[in-house]
């Protein structure tokens, strides 16, 4: 069934429309980005970054895991799959303002839409911090970057074992590897 908001911009009303069917469907700019629902992979780097960054976690802010909506305004719905917010930032349903941390782990389907789009949506948002995994069992990586003048700089990327050390939201310490180490028995 083809999804069309009538030659209009979609809108966030649009979202609420959409059907409970496993996908993920998230706006820049009014445009409809329409993800399937990620693998083990995906979800094991994901749920073990979440409970990594929620055991650093310091009282001003909150880590949620998605879906979870960044609701900046009526054309822009992203949903990244670990956020770092400020805790007076968040209401029960969204978060109005841009997250502390957004964090987005690679599918197969989503690897350009996380590395280019996502990433300019973030920048544009003014989110201080973006990092970008990739579960590769074999050679899983992180890089993470930084908001400088309205562009990010990459600050620093880590693949298998090397340790990820960063200082800001708030410390915390691991390996790319550590979050896939679920995968193998």
């Amino acid at each position: 069934m083809p999804i069309d908001a009538g030659g209009r911009p979609f809108t966030v009303h649009d979202l609420e429309e959409m059907p409970d069917d496993g996908r993920r469907y998230e706006l820049i700019d009014g445009e409809l980005i329409v993800s399937p629902a990620p693998g083990w992979a995906h979800q094991e780097a994901a749920l073990e970054l979440a409970v990594r960054l929620r055991q650093a976690c310091t009282p001003e802010y909150r880590v949620l895991a998605a879906p979870f909506a960044v609701r900046h305004d009526i054309f822009n719905e992203l949903q990244p799959d670990v956020l770092v917010a400020r805790y007076g930032d968040l209401t029960m349903k969204n978060l109005p303002a841009a997250p502390v941390l957004a964090v987005e782990v690679m599918s197969p389907s989503s690897r350009l839409k996380d590395a280019n789009l996502k990433k300019a949506a973030y920048a544009r948002l003014g989110t201080p911090h973006f990092w970008l995994v990739d579960p590769d069992s074999e050679a899983p990586t992180l890089t993470a970057w930084e908001l400088d003048g309205g562009e990010y700089q990459q600050p620093e990327h880590v693949v298998g074992d090397e340790v990820f050390h960063p200082l800001r939201p708030f410390e915390v310490k691991f390996s790319p590897a550590d979050l896939v180490a679920g995968l193998r028995p």
